[in-house]
C-alpha cells in the first residue's frame, strides 16, 4: 500500500512526533509498503512533477531526527518555513496525502490529537489511522475528557476549571486545595504540568500555566505508582509502571537518558491489572474511540487506580510504552504498526457502507 505517514507539525511535541514518525514509517516499509514521512507544517517546497513518485524515495522521506532534551523552538520552526505561510498545514501536503491509500497519523499534540487533521482528512475522503474527529477532540481537552469520566463514572483525581487574571493569582495561591497539579489543559508529554511543592511555587506555576493556555485545570494531587495501559481494538493489553528517576518528571526529564524506568508488564496484582484494563476500556469506549489509545493512571496505597487522561495518538518509537505492551501479547513493533494500518482501514471502509 501507499501509506503517508504524517508526523511533525507545529506542536510542541513535534520533534517527538518526528521520532515516532520515522519508526514507523521504517517499520512499515519492511513490511513491504511504499511508506514516506510528510511533516505536516514544512511540507514540501519544490516537490516533483509527479508526486506518485514520492513513494518510491528509497529513505522514505525520512528525516535524521532524535528528541532533544529541550522543547523545541516553535518561533525558530516556523521562520525556517519557506512560504511564510499562516496555515498549519505545509505546501503540498494534502495533494501528497490524497494519493494514499491510508494516512498513517504520527501527530502528537494540537494539530494531531485534536481532531483536526481528522476532519479535514474526513471531508477530502482519505481514510486515516485511530479515532475519529470528535473522540480525538473530547480526548485532547483535558477538562471535557474529565467531564466525559465523571459522566461514566471512572474514577479521576477531584477537579476544577479556572479562568483568571494576574491579579488574581495571589488569592487563589492562598485558597487553592494543597497538594495539586496544575494543567494546560491542551499539553502533552509533561509540558504545561506543574507540580507545586508550596503555595509559592503553586503561585509561580499559575503564571507561568498561562503561557500556555487561558483556562487552567487545576486538579488533586493523588501519591501512588504510575502506571499507563493501552487499548488495542476490543481488549486492554498488560500494563506499564513508570518509576520516574526525579521527582519533577517534566519534558527533559522525560525525553533524557535514564529519566526514568519502566516495567511491562507492570508488577500489580491481578485485581489492579484489570482495574486498570477495564477502566481504560471504558474510557476508550465512552469516548467512542476506536483502534487504539493509552491511558494512564495512578495506583494508590489502597489500590484503587484513578484516571488522569487519555492519549489517541500515543508516542510509537519502538521502545514508547504502546509497543512495549503490544510485546507482551505477541506483536512486534513491525507487525503492531501494520495491524493499525489494516485495522483503521478496515473501520473506515466499513462506515462507508
Amino acid at each position: 500500500m501507499k501509506i503517508v505517514v504524517l508526523a511533525g507539525g507545529i506542536s510542541t511535541e513535534r520533534t517527538v512526533s518526528l521520532v515516532s514518525g520515522t519508526g514507523v514509517c521504517q517499520a512499515l516499509r519492511r513490511k513491504g509498503h511504499q511508506a514516506i514521512l510528510v511533516d505536516m507544517f514544512m511540507g514540501l517546497e519544490n516537490p516533483p512533477a509527479d508526486l506518485n513518485t514520492l513513494f518510491d524515495a528509497p529513505d522514505g522521506l525520512c528525516p535524521d531526527v532524535k528528541i532533544e532534551v529541550q522543547a523545541p523552538d516553535l518561533d525558530a520552526v516556523r521562520r525556517s518555513r519557506p512560504d511564510q505561510s499562516p496555515s498549519r498545514i505545509g505546501p503540498h501536503v494534502l495533494d501528497i496525502c490524497r494519493l494514499a491509500d491510508i494516512v498513517f497519523l504520527g501527530l502528537h499534540g494540537q494539530d494531531g490529537e485534536d481532531g483536526r487533521i481528522q476532519a479535514t482528512l474526513d471531508l477530502l475522503g482519505v481514510p486515516y489511522t485511530g479515532a475519529g474527529y470528535l473522540g480525538s477532540a473530547i480526548a485532547m481537552d483535558k477538562i471535557a475528557a474529565k467531564e466525559m469520566m465523571d459522566a461514566n463514572g471512572i474514577p479521576n483525581p477531584k477537579w476544577q476549571k479556572l479562568t483568571y487574571t494576574e491579579a488574581e493569582i495571589p488569592q487563589l495561591a492562598e485558597t487553592l486545595p494543597m497538594p495539586c497539579v496544575v494543567k494546560a489543559p491542551t499539553g502533552g508529554s509533561s509540558l504545561g504540568v506543574y507540580l507545586p511543592k508550596d503555595r509559592a511555587e503553586l503561585a509561580d506555576a499559575l503564571r507561568q500555566v498561562r503561557s500556555f493556555c487561558h483556562e487552567v485545570l487545576v486538579e488533586q494531587r493523588i501519591y501512588g505508582r504510575e502506571l499507563t495501559d493501552a487499548v488495542l481494538g476490543e481488549r486492554y493489553l498488560p500494563p506499564v509502571e513508570t518509576f520516574p528517576s526525579v521527582e519533577n518528571f517534566d519534558y527533559e526529564a522525560k525525553y533524557q537518558a535514564g529519566g526514568a524506568v519502566e516495567l511491562c508488564p507492570a508488577p500489580i496484582t491481578d485485581a489492579a491489572w484489570k482495574q486498570v484494563g477495564e477502566m481504560a476500556l471504558k474510557l476508550h469506549k465512552g469516548l467512542g474511540l476506536s483502534v487504539y489509545s493509552r491511558s494512564d493512571f495512578i495506583l494508590d496505597e489502597n489500590g484503587q487506580a484513578w484516571c488522569l487522561e487519555i492519549n489517541t495518538l500515543p508516542g510509537m518509537t519502538p521502545t514508547s510504552l504502546v509497543p512495549q505492551e503490544a510485546a507482551q501479547v505477541g506483536l512486534n513493533y513491525a507487525d503492531l504498526c501494520e495491524k493499525l494500518v489494516l485495522d483503521s482501514l478496515a473501520l473506515r471502509k466499513a462506515a462507508q457502507l
